[in-house]
């Protein structure tokens, strides 16, 4: 092969593996509105009777996916991804109602948060001694 052909090839793979990489990804953009395979905040979360998740039987539980926009099998997606947003992901810091009369009947109620919140992976467990203090103590997160 002439000196001429060698540098003309080696010229052209060269642009290609330099230059190829830029052409390519800007082929593959991903279109405006399609999310990746996981999104950024998806939970799962559960409700049952018992003081510790290990061996609670789950009674209820429903998905409940933040971004690209609020969806899910949860009752109430869009007030919760609110809540949820307001608080920065902190499930300590959502409050409920306050003033509401409850017995004081023990039937522990356990809920459970396991998923992803904004990227980063997360577990959350919260006891509460029955169903009326749980759902005077939480928000709408917890309300399904």
């Amino acid at each position: 092969m002439p000196n001429t052909a060698r540098w003309a090839a080696t010229f052209t793979l060269t642009a290609t593996a330099v230059c190829g990489p830029f052409a390519g990804s800007a082929l593959a953009a991903p279109q405006p509105g399609t999310s990746g395979l996981y999104a950024p905040s998806a939970l799962v979360l559960t409700t049952g009777h018992g003081e510790d998740a290990a061996v609670a039987t789950p009674e209820r539980a429903v998905t409940l996916t933040c971004a690209p926009r609020p969806s899910g099998t949860h009752p109430a997606a869009v007030k919760a991804c609110a809540e949820l947003r307001a608080s920065d992901g902190n499930f300590d810091a959502l409050n409920g109602t306050t003033g509401a009369f409850c017995t004081k009947q023990y039937d522990p109620v356990i809920v459970t948060v396991q998923g992803v919140w904004e990227g980063k992976r997360v577990a959350y467990e919260r006891v509460f001694s029955n169903d009326c203090v749980k759902n005077s103590a939480t928000t709408a997160l917890f309300s399904f």
